[in-house]
């Protein structure tokens, strides 16, 4: 079925054409570098914009050998040849990562939503599909679909990362259609230790830093930090390693894998996407789990998907709108 467009500030339908949403008596909204800009600026996410812009082929797959294939349908758990011909809404989708996982997996329609101007790095990487990928720069808040549409809705990486994580779920199930599902996943409360480490305790001081001044700072520092990193893991002390102010590696991604080159470039990014970000509030599976079931869905599953050779573990809620 054709997506229906409205207009998130008055609800009144839209038109998609080549160059705007819009009509000839509404408002339009241009399509600018590939993506229709709903809203006017990245708000909160700015910092995204910049860093996704920066680091616009380090996640993406043809680099790194499957690493958000294997994540996203671990956590997804759908089958590529159901997804044939079926409408995706994809919120929060950065350079793009897991929007070519999906193009390049499946037959599915993707529309893919973010708040910041990576929108631009997702199309770099991904524009080549054509009609099946449609960018749209928006708010989680303010989307330009009409409810109740998409057979599939995916957030992934991205809820800890917004003002009002209840209000970002209300807004994810808002979309899903009668018997269509909703997954997403989140950084997870893990119990009191969870914010006793160098990301917390930085956090309130490097959210106000400079773009640059942050990104140099951690580029001149990547090298030994890197190095005591292992060096603790060594040593049986790998604990400590939660006060460098470095991404957790070993949790992170399959290191192992890539060049020293490639982990240096991607520690840089994991670490700038520690310590960037306006907003950083993890969650209890159990409060997600709530807040899905809330918000009118049916919740199909709420835990840890572990995925990977290495064991990586994410908290994942699933939920499903009934059909009746």
């Amino acid at each position: 079925m054709p997506i229906k467009y409205i207009d998130p500030a008055d609800k009144t339908e839209l038109e998609l054409y080549d160059d705007k949403l819009g009509g000839a008596e509404t408002k339009n909204y241009q399509r600018i570098n590939g993506a229709y800009r709903i809203s006017a600026d990245a708000g909160y996410t700015e910092n995204f914009g910049y860093q996704w812009n920066k680091f616009i082929k380090t996640q993406i797959d043809t680099q790194n050998m499957d690493i958000s294939k294997i994540r996203f349908f671990a956590e997804t758990n759908w089958d590529k040849e159901d997804l044939s011909g079926k409408n995706v809404l994809e919120v929060g989708s950065g350079a793009g990562r897991f929007s070519e996982v999906i193009l390049n997996n499946t037959k599915a329609n993707l529309f893919s939503v973010d708040y910041s101007n990576a929108v631009e790095a997702n199309y770099a990487n991904n524009g080549h599909h054509g009609n099946r990928l449609k960018l749209f720069q928006a708010s989680i808040y303010e989307m330009p679909f009409a409810p109740q549409q998409f057979d599939k809705v995916v957030c992934v990486g991205v809820l800890q990362h917004t003002p009002d994580f209840k209000r970002s779920i209300n807004s994810l199930a808002e979309q899903v259609k009668r018997g269509g599902e909703l997954v997403v996943d989140f950084y997870p409360i893990n119990g009191w230790w969870t914010k006793l480490c160098a990301k917390y305790m930085l956090r309130p001081f490097t959210k106000k830093m400079n773009h640059d001044k942050l990104l140099k700072l951690i580029e001149r520092n990547i090298n030994w930090m890197i190095n005591l990193y292992f060096f603790l893991h060594r040593i049986k002390l790998g604990v400590l390693c939660r006060f460098i102010p470095i991404c957790d590696i070993k949790g992170c991604f399959p290191y192992q894998n890539l060049t020293r080159q490639q982990l240096k470039e991607w520690c840089v990014l994991d670490t700038f996407d520690m310590f960037s970000p306006e907003h950083d509030h993890p969650q209890t599976v159990k409060t997600v789990e709530k807040w899905v079931k809330a918000s009118g869905l049916q919740v199909t599953f709420a835990g840890y998907v572990t995925f990977g050779n290495e064991g990586y573990k994410a908290a994942v809620v699933k939920g499903i709108r009934s059909s009746i």
